[in-house]
């Protein structure tokens, strides 16, 4: 027989969680930033593989993708991997709140003017199929282009569709323009999302490799696009 002495504590003063950040300085206009990223904080329970060790290990690449194959890009990209967001966004919304403005009264600051876009990875470990618009069809045709060279690997579908309970959601709430990939859910909401099967052995290789190629792609594209991407009218502040 086994016995387990389990102890659990909770902590009523607010806890310091840390976001990490990095970037390739933009060549051009380094002022204004794509961003890429996913949750670091992993679920309790199994190493938190695929929510979300997955999406940062792919944002990471796309940084690394980059810098190997030595592409200039005008903008700087940045890398974003977000504490606290398994409690509620609390990295991403934070790091928006500090940098882009308060969605409570829309009071907005300079940076908010200069991010063409984040890019978030956060719903298992399978192929990337396409992009969710989050409402905004401006970037269709956009979007469909960047897409076009990755048909022959399974991505070509654009929704309208708005996706919530992940980072992008802390841009969206700004008027910025935040974007979730669509995924294969593979055994995500059937098996490890928030389980003691969150490991490794669910994380398919040659998926997270379409992704990494996929995502930077976009973030390259971003990154050099003469003008900034169409935006959605600004949302009412949200007390």
């Amino acid at each position: 027989k086994i016995k387990l002495d389990v102890k659990s504590e909770f902590f009523d003063k607010t806890q310091d969680a840390f976001n990490v950040i990095a970037e390739i300085k933009g060549s051009k206009r380094p002022d204004e930033v794509v961003m890429v990223g996913a949750h670091l904080d992993s679920w309790h329970g199994a190493t938190g593989a695929t929510d979300n060790a997955v999406g940062c290990a792919v944002a990471m690449e796309v940084l690394r993708i980059i810098k190997k194959l030595n592409l200039k890009t005008d903008r700087t990209v940045r890398l974003a991997l977000w504490s606290g967001e398994e409690q509620g966004l609390f990295g991403s919304r934070a790091y928006v709140k500090d940098h882009f403005g308060d969605i409570t009264t829309m009071k907005l600051k300079p940076e908010h003017d200069k991010l063409q876009a984040y890019f978030n990875l956060d719903n298992g470990a399978g192929k990337v199929r396409g992009v969710y618009l989050q409402g905004n069809d401006m970037l269709r045709p956009i979007f469909e282009a960047w897409l076009s060279p990755f048909k022959d690997y399974g991505a070509n579908t654009l929704t309208i569709r708005n996706t919530g309970s992940t980072d992008h959601v802390s841009f969206n709430s700004l008027g910025l323009n935040g974007f979730q990939f669509i995924q294969d859910p593979l055994e995500y909401f059937s098996t490890t999302h928030h389980s003691n099967m969150d490991v490794y052995d669910y994380v398919p290789k040659s998926d997270m490799m379409q992704a990494a190629a996929i995502i930077s792609s976009f973030v390259y594209h971003a990154s050099t696009r003469d003008e900034m991407l169409p935006r959605k009218p600004l949302p009412p502040p949200q007390p």
